[in-house]
Protein backbone atom coordinates (compact mmCIF):
# COMPACT_ATOMS: atom_id res chain seq x y z
CA UNK A 1 0.00 0.00 0.00
CA UNK A 2 1.35 3.38 -0.99
CA UNK A 3 0.09 6.92 -0.45
CA UNK A 4 -1.74 6.66 -3.81
CA UNK A 5 -3.93 3.89 -2.35
CA UNK A 6 -5.31 6.08 0.46
CA UNK A 7 -8.85 7.01 -0.54
CA UNK A 8 -8.96 4.13 -3.01
CA UNK A 9 -8.99 1.18 -0.55
CA UNK A 10 -10.51 0.79 2.94
CA UNK A 11 -8.29 2.23 5.69
CA UNK A 12 -10.68 2.88 8.61
CA UNK A 13 -9.26 -0.11 10.51
CA UNK A 14 -5.74 1.30 10.10
CA UNK A 15 -6.49 4.66 11.70
CA UNK A 16 -7.03 8.11 10.27
CA UNK A 17 -5.46 9.02 6.90
CA UNK A 18 -2.75 11.14 8.55
CA UNK A 19 -1.55 8.15 10.60
CA UNK A 20 -1.56 5.94 7.50
CA UNK A 21 0.49 8.49 5.53
CA UNK A 22 2.99 8.66 8.43
CA UNK A 23 3.40 4.87 8.48
CA UNK A 24 3.86 4.77 4.71
CA UNK A 25 6.53 7.45 4.96
CA UNK A 26 8.19 5.62 7.86
CA UNK A 27 8.42 2.06 6.49
CA UNK A 28 7.41 2.38 2.82
CA UNK A 29 3.93 0.86 3.19
CA UNK A 30 1.20 0.18 5.74
CA UNK A 31 -0.45 -2.91 4.25
CA UNK A 32 -0.18 -5.63 1.65
CA UNK A 33 -3.30 -5.44 -0.54
CA UNK A 34 -5.20 -8.05 -2.53
CA UNK A 35 -7.58 -7.38 -5.41
CA UNK A 36 -10.08 -9.40 -7.40
CA UNK A 37 -9.85 -7.49 -10.67
CA UNK A 38 -10.21 -3.86 -9.57
CA UNK A 39 -12.05 -4.73 -6.35
CA UNK A 40 -10.13 -4.57 -3.06
CA UNK A 41 -10.79 -7.87 -1.24
CA UNK A 42 -8.17 -8.15 1.51
CA UNK A 43 -5.27 -6.52 3.30
CA UNK A 44 -2.61 -7.42 5.82
CA UNK A 45 -1.79 -4.38 7.93
CA UNK A 46 1.55 -3.68 9.58
CA UNK A 47 3.64 -0.90 11.05
CA UNK A 48 6.91 -0.33 12.87
CA UNK A 49 6.96 -2.15 16.20
CA UNK A 50 6.82 0.10 19.24
CA UNK A 51 7.66 -1.63 22.54
CA UNK A 52 5.21 -1.09 25.38
CA UNK A 53 2.22 -0.08 23.24
CA UNK A 54 -1.08 -0.26 25.14
CA UNK A 55 -4.38 -0.44 23.31
CA UNK A 56 -6.67 2.32 24.61
CA UNK A 57 -9.82 0.34 23.74
CA UNK A 58 -8.65 -3.26 24.04
CA UNK A 59 -9.82 -5.47 21.17
CA UNK A 60 -11.65 -2.55 19.60
CA UNK A 61 -8.60 -0.52 18.64
CA UNK A 62 -5.97 -1.25 15.97
CA UNK A 63 -3.26 -0.90 18.64
CA UNK A 64 -4.50 -4.18 20.17
CA UNK A 65 -2.28 -6.00 17.66
CA UNK A 66 0.83 -4.20 18.91
CA UNK A 67 -0.04 -4.64 22.61
CA UNK A 68 1.84 -7.70 23.87
CA UNK A 69 0.91 -7.13 27.52
CA UNK A 70 4.58 -7.17 28.57
CA UNK A 71 5.31 -10.51 26.85
CA UNK A 72 7.54 -9.23 24.01
CA UNK A 73 11.34 -9.42 24.25
CA UNK A 74 13.67 -6.60 23.24
CA UNK A 75 13.84 -6.28 19.47
CA UNK A 76 15.75 -4.08 17.01
CA UNK A 77 14.25 -0.68 16.18
CA UNK A 78 13.72 -1.77 12.57
CA UNK A 79 11.22 -4.47 13.56
CA UNK A 80 7.81 -4.58 11.89
CA UNK A 81 4.64 -5.54 13.75
CA UNK A 82 1.88 -7.35 11.92
CA UNK A 83 -1.47 -5.92 12.83
CA UNK A 84 -4.49 -7.68 11.36
CA UNK A 85 -5.76 -9.47 8.29
CA UNK A 86 -8.94 -8.19 6.67
CA UNK A 87 -9.91 -10.98 4.27
CA UNK A 88 -13.16 -10.34 2.43
CA UNK A 89 -13.11 -6.60 3.20
CA UNK A 90 -14.79 -4.86 0.29
CA UNK A 91 -15.47 -1.49 1.95
CA UNK A 92 -14.91 0.52 5.13
CA UNK A 93 -17.42 -1.48 7.19
CA UNK A 94 -16.81 -4.47 9.46
CA UNK A 95 -18.65 -6.70 6.95
CA UNK A 96 -16.60 -9.46 5.33
CA UNK A 97 -17.51 -11.27 2.12
CA UNK A 98 -17.25 -14.98 2.96
CA UNK A 99 -16.47 -15.85 -0.69
CA UNK A 100 -12.89 -14.67 -0.07
CA UNK A 101 -12.38 -16.48 3.24
CA UNK A 102 -11.03 -19.96 3.83
CA UNK A 103 -9.00 -20.10 0.60
CA UNK A 104 -5.58 -19.17 1.99
CA UNK A 105 -5.67 -15.52 0.90
CA UNK A 106 -4.48 -14.30 4.31
CA UNK A 107 -1.54 -16.71 4.27
CA UNK A 108 -0.59 -15.61 0.73
CA UNK A 109 -0.62 -11.96 1.88
CA UNK A 110 1.55 -12.99 4.82
CA UNK A 111 4.09 -14.81 2.65
CA UNK A 112 4.30 -11.82 0.32
CA UNK A 113 4.76 -9.52 3.32
CA UNK A 114 7.66 -11.62 4.68
CA UNK A 115 9.41 -11.47 1.31
CA UNK A 116 8.80 -7.70 1.07
CA UNK A 117 10.12 -7.14 4.64
CA UNK A 118 13.31 -9.10 3.87
CA UNK A 119 13.88 -7.23 0.59
CA UNK A 120 13.29 -3.90 2.38
CA UNK A 121 16.00 -4.78 4.95
CA UNK A 122 13.97 -5.06 8.16
CA UNK A 123 15.61 -7.18 10.89
CA UNK A 124 12.59 -8.77 12.54
CA UNK A 125 8.83 -9.24 12.50
CA UNK A 126 6.62 -9.59 15.56
CA UNK A 127 3.02 -10.77 15.51
CA UNK A 128 0.22 -11.54 17.93
CA UNK A 129 -1.13 -14.98 17.06
CA UNK A 130 -4.79 -15.73 17.64
CA UNK A 131 -6.33 -18.96 18.92
CA UNK A 132 -6.53 -21.86 16.48
CA UNK A 133 -10.34 -21.89 16.56
CA UNK A 134 -11.72 -20.99 13.11
CA UNK A 135 -14.62 -18.86 14.41
CA UNK A 136 -12.25 -16.88 16.64
CA UNK A 137 -9.69 -16.51 13.82
CA UNK A 138 -12.42 -15.12 11.56
CA UNK A 139 -13.70 -12.75 14.25
CA UNK A 140 -10.22 -11.52 15.16
CA UNK A 141 -8.76 -11.30 11.65
CA UNK A 142 -5.52 -13.04 12.49
CA UNK A 143 -3.48 -16.21 12.12
CA UNK A 144 -2.76 -18.91 14.71
CA UNK A 145 0.73 -19.61 16.07
CA UNK A 146 1.06 -22.71 13.85
CA UNK A 147 1.02 -20.51 10.72
CA UNK A 148 3.77 -18.31 12.13
CA UNK A 149 5.85 -21.24 13.37
CA UNK A 150 5.65 -22.92 9.94
CA UNK A 151 7.37 -19.79 8.57
CA UNK A 152 10.25 -19.72 11.03
CA UNK A 153 8.73 -17.68 13.85
CA UNK A 154 9.54 -18.59 17.42
CA UNK A 155 6.83 -18.60 20.07
CA UNK A 156 8.11 -16.09 22.63
CA UNK A 157 5.10 -16.30 24.99
CA UNK A 158 1.44 -17.20 25.14
CA UNK A 159 -1.28 -16.08 27.54
CA UNK A 160 -5.05 -16.01 28.01
CA UNK A 161 -6.51 -12.68 26.88
CA UNK A 162 -9.32 -12.11 29.39
CA UNK A 163 -11.11 -9.57 27.19
CA UNK A 164 -11.06 -12.00 24.27
CA UNK A 165 -12.37 -14.74 26.58
CA UNK A 166 -15.35 -12.54 27.47
CA UNK A 167 -16.07 -11.88 23.77
CA UNK A 168 -15.71 -15.59 22.90
CA UNK A 169 -18.23 -16.43 25.65
CA UNK A 170 -20.61 -13.59 24.75
CA UNK A 171 -20.66 -14.40 21.03
CA UNK A 172 -20.52 -18.19 21.44
CA UNK A 173 -17.43 -18.42 19.24
CA UNK A 174 -16.19 -21.67 20.79
CA UNK A 175 -19.03 -24.03 21.50
CA UNK A 176 -17.26 -27.25 22.39
CA UNK A 177 -15.21 -27.66 25.56
CA UNK A 178 -11.94 -28.45 23.75
CA UNK A 179 -12.13 -25.25 21.69
CA UNK A 180 -13.32 -23.13 24.62
CA UNK A 181 -10.29 -24.09 26.74
CA UNK A 182 -7.86 -22.35 24.39
CA UNK A 183 -10.24 -20.03 22.52
CA UNK A 184 -8.73 -16.93 24.16
CA UNK A 185 -5.05 -17.97 24.14
CA UNK A 186 -2.98 -15.48 22.16
CA UNK A 187 0.77 -15.60 21.56
CA UNK A 188 3.75 -13.40 20.80
CA UNK A 189 5.57 -14.75 17.73
CA UNK A 190 8.89 -13.40 16.45
CA UNK A 191 10.98 -13.99 13.37
CA UNK A 192 14.41 -12.52 12.85
CA UNK A 193 15.09 -11.80 9.19
CA UNK A 194 18.35 -11.98 7.32
CA UNK A 195 18.09 -9.22 4.74
CA UNK A 196 18.04 -10.31 1.10
CA UNK A 197 21.38 -9.97 -0.65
Amino acid sequence: MTAADVGRVPISHQGDPGEVFERIADVGSSAILAFDGDRHVAQLQFRRYRPGVKSPRGLHDPLYWGDFDGHAPDLPSDTLAIFCYHVGQLDETDARDARYQGHGLGVRLFDYFLDWAARAGFSAVIAKAVPEVRSVMTFMGGQPASVYQARGFELAASWIDRELQAVVDEKGLALDAADRKDAARVACCIRRILPAR
